[in-house]
């Protein structure tokens, strides 16, 4: 709010970013969420609605089980006390006269906290909310679900709504137009890259994705390497490893989390959870030839550092030697 103020009072721009810790684990309510229990944060109000387990959905890429259900139901919460927080934002611009002419955009970087979401590549890894609210450019209500952004374009946009000049060398590209309801040619597919997790330790994996298919190539699956993030810390992955014993379903899935496949297709029109991986189906060779492709010339124009392993995919040595220019260059370690 001061920021708003001070800048409202001078006559000048600003620019202002806030980050909101939810909805991160520990979700609101959760048995280690000591952060939120009362007397031990003083600051750390409570959302303005708790859910309970039977309330919420269970996404179709998780199976539905009762401790599933109650962590969803945490992290519903601690979403609502994110919306909380925009609101107390939206409220500041509004009290300080700033509302009607200030570009809004909320944005998340990365899908929720649990398997096969966050720290992937997958569709429901990178597929985040963004909102737009810039009163007389952007039309209330409007919802656009036939372009690709991706957050690269963020910088872009924001310097060409504020008619400021783009330097050189960006690899984003700002999306106006969108934000005025017009087309925009060349937003047809996103590619999304994963170099290492939080603790520093690499699973490099790259993936396009267009309207109907998503491509996912795993450099550093070789089927005994297991792959561990902070989704694996709730409760729904031990949920998923109780329910493996007596579910052959679950446990396929628990399988594939943890060891996956160098390579992953899936056709998200039919199979929007990405469920079938359709990488070793004849039936489908043609648009994976044609993914593989597009992937491959992506990361040559990028100078990808796993290029050279796609090129050899499922030869151990290019593995190992793009393991290693990771630890040469960003440091990390690899995975055991």
């Amino acid at each position: 709010k001061d920021c708003v103020e001070a800048a409202r009072k001078e006559g000048r721009p600003f620019f202002l970013m806030a980050n909101s810790h939810d909805p991160h684990r520990p979700f609101f309510g959760n048995d280690t969420a000591a952060w939120y229990q009362p007397g031990r944060n003083p600051v750390a109000a409570r959302p303005s609605r708790v859910f309970s387990p039977g309330e919420v959905v269970v996404p179709g890429f998780l199976p539905d089980l009762p401790d599933v259900r109650q962590e969803i139901a945490e992290y519903y919460a601690s979403v609502r006390r994110c919306d909380d927080t925009v609101g107390a934002i939206l409220q500041s611009l509004r009290d300080a006269g700033a509302d009607g002419d200030t570009l809004v955009a909320f944005l998340s970087d990365n899908g929720m906290s649990f398997p096969f979401a966050k720290t992937n590549c997958y569709l429901h890894s990178t597929r985040t909310p963004w909102i737009v609210r810039w009163p007389g450019r952007v039309a209330p209500g409007a919802v656009d679900r036939d372009h690709f952004v991706s957050g690269l374009d963020w910088m872009p946009t924001a310097l060409e709504a504020a008619g400021l000049p783009l330097p050189e060398g960006m690899d984003g590209a700002a999306f106006l137009p969108l934000l005025r309801g017009e087309p925009q040619p060349g937003r047809d597919r996103v590619y999304t890259q994963l170099h290492q997790t939080s603790a520093r330790v690499h699973y490099p994996m790259r993936c396009v994705q267009t309207r109907r298919f998503g491509y996912i190539y795993s450099a550093w699956a070789d089927g005994r390497t297991v792959f561990k993030n902070e989704s694996q810390a709730g409760r729904t992955m031990k949920a998923m490893e109780a329910k493996a014993g007596s579910d052959a379903a679950v446990a396929a899935r628990v399988e594939l989390f943890l060891k996956r496949v160098p390579e992953e297709l899936y056709d998200l029109e039919k199979d929007p959870d990405a469920l079938e991986n359709l990488a070793g189906d004849p039936a489908h060779r043609e648009p994976l030839e044609a993914m593989r492709r597009d992937l491959e010339a992506w990361m040559e124009r990028t100078g990808d550092p796993a290029l050279a392993a796609f090129r050899k995919r499922g030869d151990p040595a290019a593995r190992e030697a793009l393991l290693k220019t990771m630890e040469a260059t960003i440091g990390g370690k690899a995975a055991a």
